[in-house]
């Protein structure tokens, strides 16, 4: 049985704290759109609160890409228009307000995402298997999913757990590692 974890979504009222110079040090937003994100392609943000990685990977796409922003929050969609207006960068960008039981981005066709992240942001979701299930319908073959937890609120056995759901759901763990302090995985869609 997974471990079972609050379902209250980060407030708003603190997206400040998800966005400091503190923690684009740990976490290099950058490094990790450079090394999985590639010039015009189109990522998916899953979760994107304030927008700390999302910036990151707009920069990454270029002209060509599009990165869509995706959250539960419109308090916090709004903060990622915001930054990425100021920056110069929302042309880049699609913002998109899920469902709460569903990203709720039907696709005409499946397959219209080249990388999709879900960043410290699943252990929120009340149903795991329908959210991996849609990550990967959106994934084109060959496509990548970048997943990361905070150990101290996903152990490990539920960690691998999860990774079990989305090899059922047609995706191959390509790695697994430690992303800062945090358990990470790459996977790819078969």
């Amino acid at each position: 049985m997974p471990h079972s974890h609050a379902r209250d979504v980060f407030s708003p009222e603190h997206a400040g704290h998800l966005d400091t110079k503190f923690r684009r040090i740990l976490y290099r937003p950058d490094a990790l759109a450079k090394r999985y994100v590639t010039p015009g392609s189109r990522v998916l943000d899953f979760g994107c609160g304030p927008g700390f990685f999302t910036r990151a990977f707009a920069k990454r796409v270029g002209e060509k890409g599009t990165v869509i922003a995706a959250d539960l929050q419109e308090e916090m969609l709004a903060i990622v228009r915001e930054k990425l207006t100021a920056e110069g960068q929302i042309s880049r960008v699609t913002t998109h307000r899920c469902k709460p039981d569903s990203l709720d981005l039907f696709p005409e066709k499946d397959g219209q995402v080249d990388t999709a992240f879900a960043i410290f942001v699943v252990h929120e979701v009340p149903d795991k298997k329908k959210l991996f299930g849609e990550i990967a319908a959106m994934l084109r073959p060959g496509g990548t999913f970048f997943y990361s937890e905070p150990p101290f609120l996903v152990p490990k056995k539920e960690f691998r757990e999860n990774l079990a759901l989305m090899e059922k759901l047609g995706l191959t763990v390509v790695e697994t590692r430690w992303y800062f302090l945090n358990r990470a995985a790459l996977l790819k869609k078969r």
